[in-house]
């Protein structure tokens, strides 16, 4: 899918976040929590559905393995004067997709594709198109932290975040849909990313992450 350096900007505007903190010791009490927010998610059948992807949520999100970040410097935003940016890949990053069996995809989210799959995420094909999930960047510029007014980071527009694959999954078109509109969902995915690889890029969940978003001690890997 291609992006516009507007659509990557137009809907990031949200009058809503979460309503607590992540509690990581008990994410999914959390998430029940902010579901019976009704301000937040007002629609019974809405909160049926985020509560059972939730409880099934290895039916609807992959990871990848390992945090990789694959192309130090590398963004998706638009050179001047252009509406996307098509990427030509390093002669390194060509031979390691060679070596894993794909082809890098130019167009605008291709090395981020490319980084979660060669830290080994799986992407598994969609019924209703010949297209696969989806990879979502996890930090997408969209729900601030609790009452927090910073912005949070908007990962394709950052060199040291749109190929880490820490920050990535492939969605379910279904998840695909949550994470973008409902704030609980977008952090209870940031908190697992935590959990599993200690990403960290805004700063909540750990004190004064690295220049990568890594909790202190835990660096990841730099192709």
């Amino acid at each position: 899918m291609a992006f516009s350096i507007t659509e990557m900007t137009s809907n990031l505007s949200s009058p809503n976040s979460i309503v607590e903190p992540c509690d990581l010791r008990d994410l999914n009490g959390w998430f029940a929590g902010e579901l019976s927010q009704l301000s937040q998610v007002t629609s019974p059948p809405e909160r049926t559905v985020l509560q059972h992807v939730s409880e099934n949520l290895d039916a609807f999100v992959r990871w990848p393995q390992e945090a990789v970040l694959l192309w130090p410097g590398c963004n998706r935003v638009p050179d001047p004067h252009k509406k996307q940016r098509y990427h030509s890949y390093p002669t390194h990053i060509r031979q390691l997709a060679q070596a894993a069996h794909f082809v890098p995809d130019r167009r605008p989210n291709g090395p981020a594709i490319a980084s979660y799959l060669l830290a080994g995420g799986e992407r598994p094909k969609r019924v209703g198109s010949s297209n696969k999930w989806s990879i979502h960047h996890l930090y997408s510029g969209k729900f601030p932290y609790c009452d927090q007014q910073s912005t949070p980071l908007h990962a394709a527009k950052k060199g040291h975040h749109f190929t880490q694959s820490a920050g990535l999954v492939a969605a379910h078109p279904i998840a695909d849909a949550l994470v973008d509109e409902f704030p609980c969902f977008a952090w209870l995915l940031r908190a697992k990313a935590y959990i599993r690889f200690a990403y960290d890029p805004d700063a909540v969940f750990s004190v004064d992450p690295d220049e990568y978003g890594f909790a202190r001690g835990k660096p990841c890997r730099i192709v």
